[in-house]
């Protein structure tokens, strides 16, 4: 199963998103991330976190929807609402749910407040995934309903 993590810029939260997804993936399942408009970079205490974390940085990079190497089964977008980002899309027969969490990039402050902001989305999307990956994931890939309702339910959760 392909799951893409989408969002506008691809720098920050989907990256985060991706390389979490993939370190705690269980055989079967790959995530890849990609933006609307891409900004062409990663966020560099996006990279630094992830590291910090233990999970390897390796290949990750800023990437447009339009040149996706597999066609996704799930798609998640995690834009966040209080600054009134507009999620994209995705257009096409996949199923998808929404797991809204705010935009680090824009976070003002000392370092540590706006390493905190890194923080926090990842934490956020961290628990999201581990929650899904608790599923019974063979039993709901045969279960369409059921999987959106839980995808949609983890998009609710907060750690």
């Amino acid at each position: 199963m392909n799951v893409l993590i989408l969002c506008t810029g691809n720098s920050c939260r989907s990256i985060l998103g991706e390389a979490t997804f993939n370190h705690l993936a269980p055989a079967g399942w790959h995530a890849i991330s990609a933006g609307s408009k891409p900004a062409g970079y990663v966020h560099p205490r996006s990279l630094a976190l992830l590291e910090r974390e233990g999970i390897s940085t390796a290949g990750y990079h800023s990437k447009s929807w339009d040149n996706l190497p597999v066609t996704p089964d799930i798609v998640i977008t995690v834009c966040g609402s209080a600054a009134g980002e507009t999620c994209p899309a995705y257009l096409g027969p996949v199923m998808r749910a929404h797991w809204g969490v705010e935009d680090p990039a824009h976070a003002t402050g000392t370092d540590e407040e706006v390493d905190a902001a890194f923080m926090k989305a990842y934490r956020i999307l961290r628990h999201r995934i581990e929650t899904f990956f608790a599923l019974p994931l063979a039993e709901l890939k045969n279960d369409p309903a059921r999987m959106k309702a839980e995808l949609e339910r983890i998009g609710t959760l907060l750690p």
